[in-house]
């Protein structure tokens, strides 16, 4: 099977908050960010597959400011990984200064995705070749995060875990 670059699932979604989607604070609900961060990363997934993707989880989401209405958000998703069948997505959330336009980098997230057929099976992907020191760091991450969430859930034995053990050996 073919391998792939992340720039080629690079998504990006750029859209404004209204008042209807904030809270009593007039900032973006959390919920409503997640909703579209999970958009984001569907569709990142879909074009590194070319298949049906579905979400499997959220692994990691960071709130760091608020996103007060009015804002213009825009959303930046890519393939960080690819396993078997499941990819790592990391999602970058930024905010543009109505005035000056520059961009404040507000939240970002970790989504794993899944590719399957029309049966709901799960289906082999392409994998990934990362390109810039940003994606490279976010490769190697990957692996020790699908090892920690599986250790987690009891489907690895933490002694198998071997990049989880270099962290603590090095």
């Amino acid at each position: 099977m073919e391998t792939k670059t992340s720039k080629e699932s690079l998504t990006i979604l750029t859209d404004l908050v209204l008042p209807g989607e904030t809270n009593y604070l007039d900032n973006l609900f959390g919920g409503e960010l997640l909703a579209r961060m999970d958009r984001a990363c569907s569709i990142s997934a879909r074009r590194h597959s070319r298949r049906i993707v579905v979400t499997a989880s959220v692994n990691h989401v960071v709130f760091s400011k608020a996103v007060p209405v009015g804002s213009v958000v825009t959303l930046e998703a890519k393939v960080s990984r690819a396993f078997k069948s499941s990819m790592e997505i990391y999602v970058d959330v930024w905010i543009e200064d109505r005035q000056s336009g520059k961009k404040t980098k507000v939240n970002e997230g970790i989504y794993t995705f899944v590719a399957v057929d029309e049966t709901g099976k799960p289906v082999e992907i392409p994998q990934i070749i990362p390109e810039t020191a940003l994606e490279k760091e976010r490769f190697k991450g990957a692996l020790r995060r699908k090892q920690l969430s599986l250790v987690l859930a009891g489907k690895l034995k933490p002694n198998e875990a071997t990049e989880l053990k270099a962290l603590f050996n090095s």
